[in-house]
Formats: structure tokens, C-alpha cells, sequence
């Protein structure tokens, strides 16, 4: 029997990532082996991401590219959140596509279009959260450590495709985190989409009685705990700010990097209470002065939605004048988009597509100038950097994929952290190089 091969295209967030490792384990155990092109591949899988109207409207772009460049004989599959969500519809829609296959469903069958997972009714041939995770090689990873939320945010339909939150194991990540870190991966990513949150579902209803301040805290708290003793650097993402109490502050705080991505959304009171989130402005802010003071090279990312229904210019203002008073290292700016099941969708007092482009506009323009200041402050610093590779690099200020890089010396080997000087700022990127007259360290923390 001669060898089958497969092609595997990641689109959305780094959990998507994770669900594509272990599906690309799956594969291996099932006989395929990677292709080095897609039309050297039997089996051509897109996992898709289904989040927004301009991801989904991605996620059909790269299928029907990739319907093209495969050749004859081989099978599209269509996996990820939009089959989740969509199954029926999406198989309708794209006949280009020989299978549609939900969350746990197998991606081998050759008879029927559409496969759905975790939906009402139909048993799922395997449980990805729980999937072993192949040997990964680099310098960093994600760790997923929970899947699904149990929030009623009115603009995100996660829920209704992914479900209610399902923490993984203390145990589970904690060996995931060990093979990963004797792999060579010197940075472990840990997320979930709404990750202060994890462990809440593993929670007894007496525990809740006993930290009745913070039912789920000591949870997260551990973890981060445990894996920052596994791993020499680690982060996190996807914080909601209600849940980061002073105990997870102080732990990412000792992990080394405190990097701090919150989930903000808006900081106008009455807008989030549209969207069925917590908060407002000055506690934002009080709590961002509080990691400062804590520590100064406390780095914040955080993302907002603009053009929300019943968004004021009084809320626009409000957000442009937070920004100005955070000093946010990094921040991503979206529009409103109106997702069906959701709160949002059919809500009155719509904003504007053209008024709510200008707010956004707005917004990155004075984020963008923010940005690049806080950049420049990095310029004379020492600050240790991992090199992710050849002539790419990060320090604590900075996650994968999203944020600027430190360009660096190509002849520095991947994987090692290095003692460098941040010589030049390029805007969202700096450049670091090694001082002559100080030993580089490798291996530094």
C-alpha cells in the first residue's frame, strides 16, 4: 500500500493550533504522513475559525484556494469551528468540499458530507481536549489548558459551537508541559478562552463555600504555579478582568513575565453592561496601576470592540481618553459583528458601518502612536530574548504571533535565550544586540 499523505491548514486563534496538533497525531496514528505541498497531499484539512464574519469569510477563501491547488483524487475536509457551527449549511454551500467534520469527528469517513461532534444526540469518535499531543519542536508553545466558557458575552457565540468550559486536569497539563520542555520548548503559552476561569468547572460546590471572595482563583493560581516550574518562561492569554484577583496577579508576577492580555472589550459602563461584561474604565485603570507598581516592566495587551449597538460618540471618547491614560503596550481593535444565536444580533440603535470604520481609525491611530512610544522606552535596556528563529527573537514584553519581535543576530541559535541590548526601536519591532564588553548568557531566564 503506498503512502498517504496529508495537508493541514490552521486558520483563527492558538487554541485552533492545539486542536491541530492533536489532530495531525490522529493523522499519524491513522497511517498519513505530512505532505510537503498540497498537491502532494491525499488528504487536504482546513481547521477553521468561525468567530467573526471576516474569519469566516477567511476560512472559505483558503478552502476554495486550496480547492484548486489539490490534485485530482484527493479529499477536501473542512474541520474547526465553521463545521462545528455551520455542518448542513456549510456542506450546501461548498460541494467543492468531500466532508464536513465537527469537533471529535472522525476526518477518514468516505460516504456521508457531514460529520457533526459534540452536537445533541451523535457520540464523537474521540474528545480533542483530551487527545495526546505529538512530539512538538521550536522554542515556544501553546498549552491548552481548558475549552469551551460559560459566559453570556452578547456579541460571542462560542458557547453555542464550543460549549461549556472543560478544564483539562492539573496532572494532564503539568505532563504536557514536561514533554513539551524536554522537547526544547523554552516558553509554554497557556490558554483557553477564558482561562482565569480554569478549574471552575472541577470546583465542589464546598469549595465555593470555603473562598466565597474567589470560587475558582487558587485553581489558575496553581497552575500557573506548577507549570512556571516546569517551564523556563511562561504566559498566559485570555484573561477576563473580573477574575484576575491579587493571588493570579502576584503568581504572574513571580512567573517572570508579567505579561498581562485582559479581555477588556470597551471600557464605557453602560456599553458593557449591553454586552454582558463587567467592568468599567477606572477599574481598569486601577488595576493596571496596581501590576505597575507591583512591577514596572509589567507589559498589557488587551482588545477592543468598536461600533458595539448603542455605542455614543460619549463612549467613543471615553475608550480614546482610557487609552491615553493606560499606556497599553498592545491593543487589537475589531468591529461589531453581528453573530446569529447571539444577544447583539438583533439589538436596536445599530451603529453605523462607515461611523463605526472611523471610530476604529480612531482608535488604532492613537494606539498605534502608544505603541511605538512604549517601544522606544525599551531602547538602552537589557533584557534577556528568546530566539524563536534565525534573526527572530522575543523578551517578556512580547507573545507569539501577536505582538512586535526582536530582530537579532541570525548566527544565534533557535531555542536559546540570550543576554541582549535593545539598540533600535522600528516601530513595533527593536533590535537587540550583544554588548561587547558583557558576556552573552545563554540559557537565561
Amino acid at each position: 500500500m503506498s503512502e498517504r499523505r496529508y495537508w493541514l491548514e490552521t486558520l483563527g486563534c492558538p487554541k485552533n493550533r492545539v486542536d491541530s496538533d492533536k489532530l495531525e497525531g490522529l493523522l499519524g496514528a491513522d497511517g498519513f504522513l505530512p505532505a510537503g505541498t498540497v498537491d502532494d497531499a491525499d488528504l487536504v484539512v482546513v481547521n477553521t475559525c468561525a468567530f467573526i464574519e471576516d474569519a469566516r469569510r477567511e476560512s472559505i477563501d483558503v478552502i476554495l484556494d486550496l480547492d484548486g491547488r489539490r490534485r485530482s483524487g484527493s479529499r477536501l475536509v473542512v474541520t474547526g469551528c465553521m463545521a462545528e457551527r455551520y455542518g448542513e449549511e456549510l456542506a450546501q454551500a461548498l460541494p467543492e468540499v468531500d466532508l464536513v467534520a465537527g469537533f471529535g469527528a472522525s476526518l477518514a469517513p468516505e460516504r456521508s458530507p457531514v460529520v457533526l461532534g459534540r452536537r445533541p444526540g451523535r457520540r464523537s469518535s474521540f474528545d480533542l481536549l483530551e487527545l495526546p499531543r505529538p512530539p512538538l519542536t521550536g522554542s515556544w508553545a501553546y498549552l491548552k489548558a481548558a475549552e469551551g466558557c460559560d459566559r453570556a458575552c452578547g456579541f460571542c457565540a462560542i458557547p453555542s459551537f464550543r460549549g461549556p468550559q472543560r478544564s483539562r486536569s492539573l496532572p494532564d497539563l503539568v505532563a504536557e508541559a514536561e514533554s513539551l520542555v524536554d522537547g526544547g520548548v523554552q516558553e509554554i503559552v497557556i490558554v483557553a478562552q477564558d482561562l482565569a476561569s480554569y478549574g471552575r468547572d472541577r470546583t465542589t460546590r464546598r469549595e465555593r463555600r470555603q473562598e466565597p471572595a474567589s470560587p475558582f482563583g487558587q485553581r489558575i493560581v496553581g497552575l500557573v504555579e506548577a507549570i512556571s516550574d516546569i517551564a523556563p518562561r511562561t504566559r498566559l492569554l485570555y484573561l477576563y478582568p473580573s477574575s484576575l484577583t491579587d493571588p493570579l496577579v502576584d503568581a504572574i508576577v513571580a512567573t517572570g513575565v508579567p505579561y498581562f492580555d485582559l479581555s477588556l472589550q470597551h471600557v464605557s459602563r453602560p456599553l458593557l453592561a449591553r454586552m454582558r461584561r463587567w467592568g468599567e474604565g477606572p477599574r481598569f485603570l486601577t488595576r493596571i496601576e496596581r501590576i505597575r507598581s507591583l512591577d514596572p516592566l509589567a507589559t498589557f495587551r488587551s482588545s477592543f470592540i468598536v461600533g458595539y449597538p448603542g455605542e455614543t460618540e460619549e463612549d467613543q471618547d471615553l475608550l480614546l481618553d482610557f487609552l491615553e491614560a493606560a499606556q497599553l503596550d498592545w491593543a487589537g481593535f475589531f468591529l461589531f459583528s453581528a453573530e446569529d444565536g447571539t444577544l447583539a444580533y438583533d439589538l436596536d440603535d445599530q451603529v453605523d458601518h462607515k461611523l463605526a470604520l472611523e471610530r476604529l481609525r480612531e482608535c488604532t491611530e492613537v494606539q498605534d502612536r502608544i505603541t511605538a512610544a512604549r517601544r522606544d522606552r525599551l531602547v538602552g535596556q537589557r533584557r534577556s530574548v528568546l530566539v524563536d528563529t534565525a534573526g527572530v527573537g522575543r523578551t517578556v514584553h512580547e507573545a507569539p504571533e501577536i505582538d512586535g519581535t526582536v530582530r537579532v543576530p541570525p548566527q544565534l541559535a533557535s531555542g536559546s535565550m540570550v543576554e541582549l541590548t535593545i539598540a533600535e526601536s522600528l516601530g513595533v519591532d527593536v533590535v537587540g544586540v550583544p554588548d561587547p564588553l558583557i558576556p552573552v548568557k545563554v540559557g537565561a531566564r
